[in-house]
């Protein structure tokens, strides 16, 4: 079958989750031709370099701007019209690019990026939506969950997202009831790294920060006992009882799986990697994206960590001080979720 698959390059987290799941669909035989932007663009292409049957394509994408773990929404609404013209024109000329239109596509898949699905509507295609941003709108959580009033406004903005895709696969480790039809609740897609990764805790603390502007962050964790090992900041070094680390995926999944406990946004992919390999997380999500909170709101309701809205050193204090006893969670590979895709597709 040929495939359109689309990753938004906003977080890495689609492009981790995409790249899974391209890697099965290419070797099930399928052709597969990727639209990504920002940074999920070269990572996918360095993923499947000279691979037969992929082929991928650079778009525009959506940026969001942080400082101090909030979302800057003034700056990330100018910077996103500043970049419009040149990301319209640059989206177009792929819309109508020649190596494209000969793949001939005969299912969009996407993962939470709407220039593939507006692809797939133009061309009368059916649209497989596969993220976990959907469990937002099309899931009805408990009132104690949803409590918060921006859990609406988060919602408006997922349903306008994908709007009446033919089938919506959403990666979950938790379960509220379903609402909507066309919805299928499936278990986290984990990196292989991750999936062959041995818990053995040690007596650090693994802590990962999204954007790079918060020079708050180090001074705040030199303050609480331990050892930090840190991801994400955009520097290396040695900082009393901080340790900044460079970016490797392998040096990456060994700290955490030895880490005594992780200090983290409330992004899905590291919570539900934290969650597969029992390791304690206290979140603090990124203010101004609900999604995030939605996330450490169950963490905390399932007993696999705590969340806060700030970084509050004596709240984080008394987590470190006393861990969570141990999750409940059944980890999981990716063969229940792999194999829904299948069923899906062999199902056209």
């Amino acid at each position: 079958m040929k495939i359109l698959y689309g990753v938004v390059g906003e977080g890495m987290g689609h492009a981790t989750r995409s790249r899974v799941v391209i890697d099965h669909l290419l070797q099930r035989g399928h052709a597969v031709s990727v639209v990504a932007s920002d940074r999920a663009y070269p990572f996918l292409c360095k993923a499947f370099a000279g691979r037969d049957g992929f082929t991928a394509h650079e778009i525009h994408g959506l940026h969001l701007d942080y400082k101090d773990n909030v979302l800057n929404v003034g700056k990330s609404v100018l910077s996103n019209l500043t970049g419009a013209p040149l990301g319209i024109a640059q989206n177009m000329a792929t819309y109508f690019d020649a190596a494209l239109r000969r793949s001939d596509p005969q299912v969009v898949i996407s993962d939470f990026e709407s220039w593939a699905y507006f692809y797939g509507l133009n061309h009368w295609l059916p649209v497989l939506s596969i993220d976990n941003m959907q469990i937002i709108n099309r899931c009805s959580p408990p009132p104690e969950i949803t409590s918060d009033p921006s859990f609406q406004l988060a919602k408006a903005a997922v349903k306008v997202k994908l709007p009446h895709a033919w089938h919506y696969l959403v990666t979950t480790f938790f379960y509220p009831d379903v609402r909507k039809d066309r919805t299928t609740l499936v278990p986290p897609i984990l990196r292989p790294a991750i999936l062959a990764a041995k818990r053995e805790p040690g007596d650090h603390v693994l802590v990962y920060q999204t954007g790079k502007n918060n020079p708050g962050l180090v001074p705040f964790l030199q303050r609480l006992p331990g050892k930090f090992r840190v991801y994400g900041l955009g520097r290396e070094g040695e900082e009393q009882n901080v340790s900044l680390r460079p970016f490797s995926e392998q040096g990456f999944v060994d700290d955490l799986r030895t880490a005594r406990a992780v200090v983290a946004g409330g992004g899905f992919s590291l919570m539900s990697e934290c969650v597969h390999l029992g390791v304690p997380l206290y979140a603090v999500p990124i203010d101004g994206q609900y999604e995030q909170e939605l996330n450490a709101r169950y963490l905390t309701a399932l007993g696999y960590g705590a969340w806060s809205r700030t970084f509050d050193e004596e709240k984080i204090a008394a987590f470190l001080g006393k861990l969570p006893a141990g999750s409940t969670y059944l980890p999981q590979d990716n063969g229940r979720t792999l194999s829904a895709v299948d069923a899906l597709l062999g199902s056209l």
